[in-house]
């Protein structure tokens, strides 16, 4: 297990290498740079500027210099925890000033709790649901609950998620009298962490975990459902029902555990998906995640903010991978992780 875990941890490190080459590369590839980019905002503005005043910036950001060696500084003063500095936030400058930067540290780090916090959340809501009512729908084939839930898969499955976001603000706002949008009320968005903003954070958190859950779980319902469909008409299955096993712990022992196996192992994606996949319900909601940030340092052509969240993008894809192969390996014990 130990040596497993080693040499996962190594390929993680070149996996992640790869990954920072090739969301480098692929940033610069448009023309220009995000100097050039901030320029252009600035003239759109109506806002007149001298673009020999940005020259600084550039060479303080090491764009005067060749891509490659601006790569081997990026990696190296990641190495050292320093990730760089971003445009983000600096467009509303006022006429004729050099915009002051922002650290990419500082702009990551007020979104990424609540970046994980939502997602944990809608995992946990996802796999709560998917589990027990996929088990239902195998095992109660054909009745009326499996064709209804059949049918919300189906629509959950349909339905984009930002078309659900809009819908379900309606819904909270015109029926609930709640306030909709973001992650805090107002009385709480500015305010330091306490036991009352985190309650205002649960109460506006279930919203975009629908929102983003739905699709995700409509997908492990069906594949929960139709693998289990596959095992109970095994042959194990059937000894077991014959030996006079009960019904239900006959399911739960045996042909779950084997079934649930395609779920586990989807935690290879799911983290990113999570997170990369509601750039657009984030937008509509307001929420203050990383993806509206990944969105807009992509569109600047900002290397040092766009490229941090591709790295933690593939850092979550290899830990999640890592994550569903530990976790197979508990649940099936046909499953080994070392060869003999």
């Amino acid at each position: 297990m130990l040596a497993y875990v080693a040499r996962r941890i190594v390929l993680a490190g070149f996996t992640l290498w790869t990954i920072s080459i090739l969301a480098f590369v692929i940033i610069e590839l448009p023309e220009g740079d995000a100097v050039d980019e901030h320029f252009d905002a600035l003239l759109a503005a109506g806002k007149e500027i001298d673009r020999a005043r940005l020259e600084p910036i550039r060479r303080y950001l090491g764009f005067d210099q060749p891509r490659h060696v601006r790569y081997g500084k990026w990696i190296w003063h990641l190495m050292e925890g320093d990730l760089g500095f971003s445009f983000y936030g600096a467009r509303e400058t006022a006429s004729g000033c050099i915009p002051p930067l922002n650290s990419v540290k500082q702009i990551i780090g007020d979104r990424l709790w609540l970046t994980v916090a939502l997602t944990g959340f809608t995992i946990l809501v996802t796999w709560s649901f998917a589990i027990p009512v996929g088990i239902y729908s195998a095992v109660r084939q054909h009745s009326v609950g499996d064709y209804v839930f059949t049918f919300l898969g189906f629509s959950g499955l349909a339905v984009p998620d930002f078309l659900l976001g809009l819908v379900l603000m309606y819904v909270a706002f015109a029926y609930f009298d709640m306030s909709v949008g973001g992650l805090f009320s107002a009385d709480y968005a500015n305010k330091p962490m306490s036991l009352a903003k985190a309650y205002d954070l649960m109460n506006h958190l279930w919203i975009p975990a629908i929102v983003l859950g739905t699709s995700g779980t409509a997908g492990l319902i069906r594949i929960m459902r139709n693998n289990l469909l596959d095992e109970l008409g095994k042959p194990y299955v059937v000894t077991a029902r014959a030996k006079g096993l009960g019904s239900m712990r006959t399911v739960l022992k045996y042909p779950v555990r084997v079934a649930i196996n395609p779920l586990i192992s989807t935690v290879g994606y799911l983290l990113p998906s999570l997170v990369s996949g509601s750039i657009i319900v984030s937008v509509v909601l307001s929420l203050p995640t990383i993806g509206p940030v990944f969105l807009t340092a992509i569109q600047q052509q900002d290397p040092y903010l766009a490229g941090f969240i591709v790295l933690i993008l593939g850092l979550l894809t290899v830990i999640g991978t890592l994550v569903s192969d530990l976790l197979l390996a508990v649940v099936d014990p046909r499953i080994r992780l070392t060869t003999p």
